[in-house]
């Protein structure tokens, strides 16, 4: 097993495995801060030593490695893959051919289709890996809070995996989410208000009852998790790298999980530099963009209609400002009427049936395309659920 370390994103502080995964430490120690409807404070980085991990493993190698099944390299996980039975892992291979290539006119992209995920969303990385974390440390309940990609994720994992899962969810989820949560026997909590209400309340109930929290960033293993789309999108290009992704941003997790992803990489020297990271947001849910634009945050509720990416606060706003500007990305935000348009748009075009969020990231890269912003560039975008997730946006 790899060695890896603790390290706080604020102080800088490190700490070894042992002491934070003993004592249930989700946040640093030290200055860490869980506020209701505030960014987190103190949220904790895996650190592996890149160094040794290149002396004993190539790009060549690795570029022959199976897409979809990241125990196979361990040195880039904080698992005891050594520990965990064959039989489990199988339970939870993710789709080892799922970028695709599509022009629609005259202008083409690449798309990593996550719609086919096992419970048919990205956020299936985080929670196969946490799910992975509490069975190495002998845990059986875990606990997470959602706008329903994240709960329905656990609670199927969980599922298959034997596991018991608590999912919080705002009152206003969609009606096919809540049936899928429901559908895999999760214990379902609707809480009286927004997504922000429900993290602050899973984080309180997990406490009480010494479950294991999934909560997105305030869990480092979330963040973690959703690096792996990094490695699977360098496996299946052989390398070659897209110039600029584009991905819907709530919480902020899945944009610094892949930052930290490509980050690596580069630490490695398998790639030259990084992908330009576009955050996409609606303009009902922009925290991150005008925290971009302004550089201070300031609690607004969000209202729109793409459910994954609505976060008034999102939880890892600091790190998703971090792997944008590090990559000399952007963060853009788009109309729910721009969303729901392209989302017809997308579903016809290429046969993916895209939930709003994921049709954030098309909007925002066509208005790219019209500000001649992506000349010469390859393109990406990130296509995080199914669009049989939220079946009303589809009648709309």
């Amino acid at each position: 097993m790899n060695k890896y370390t603790y390290e706080c994103t604020n102080c800088k502080s490190e700490y070894s495995p042992e002491f934070i995964e003993s004592n249930f430490h989700y946040l640093c120690p030290k200055c860490g801060l869980a506020e209701k409807n505030m960014p987190l404070k103190g949220v904790l980085n895996i650190k592996y030593d890149y160094k040794l991990i290149s002396q004993n493993l190539n790009s060549k190698t690795f570029l022959n490695f199976e897409s979809g099944k990241p125990w196979l390299y361990p040195q880039l996980w904080p698992i005891n893959f050594d520990n965990i039975h064959e039989s489990i892992l199988k339970k939870l291979i993710l789709p080892n051919n799922n970028l695709l290539n599509y022009t629609i006119d005259k202008n083409s992209f690449f798309v990593l289709d996550e719609t086919r995920n096992p419970t048919l969303s990205y956020k299936d990385r985080a929670s196969l890996l946490v799910a992975l974390k509490a069975i190495e440390l002998g845990i059986t309940e875990i606990a997470a809070a959602s706008t329903g990609n994240a709960g329905s994720s656990l609670a199927g994992i969980c599922a298959r995996l034997g596991l018991t899962s608590h999912i919080y969810v705002p009152k206003n989820i969609p009606q096919a989410k809540r049936i899928q949560i429901e559908a895999y026997g999760a214990n379902l909590v609707v809480v009286d208000g927004d997504y922000d209400m429900a993290f602050d309340k899973c984080l309180e109930d997990s406490k009480t009852n010494n479950w294991y929290n999934r909560n997105t960033a305030y869990n480092p293993l979330t963040i973690e998790g959703k690096k792996s789309s990094a490695f699977d999108i360098f496996i299946q290009t052989n390398g070659n790298v897209p110039d600029v992704i584009f991905v819907p941003v709530g919480d902020g997790v899945i944009i610094s999980g892949i930052y930290k992803g490509f980050n690596e990489l580069l630490k490695l020297g398998w790639i030259k530099e990084l992908p330009e990271l576009i955050g996409v947001q609606s303009k009902n849910s922009d925290a991150v963009v005008r925290y971009f634009e302004e550089n201070k945050f300031i609690y607004k509720p969000a209202t729109t209609i793409a459910d994954s990416i609505s976060a008034g606060a999102p939880r890892n706003l600091y790190l998703a400002i971090e792997a944008i500007r590090s990559s000399k990305g952007m963060a853009i935000s788009v109309s729910d009427e721009s969303i729901l348009l392209n989302q017809k748009e997308f579903n016809k075009a290429t046969g993916i049936l895209c939930e709003p969020s994921s049709a954030a990231t098309y909007a925002g890269y066509k208005n790219l395309l019209l500000e001649n912003k992506l000349k010469d560039k390859s393109v990406l975008l990130l296509i995080t659920g199914n669009g049989l997730k939220d079946i009303e946006s589809l009648k709309a």
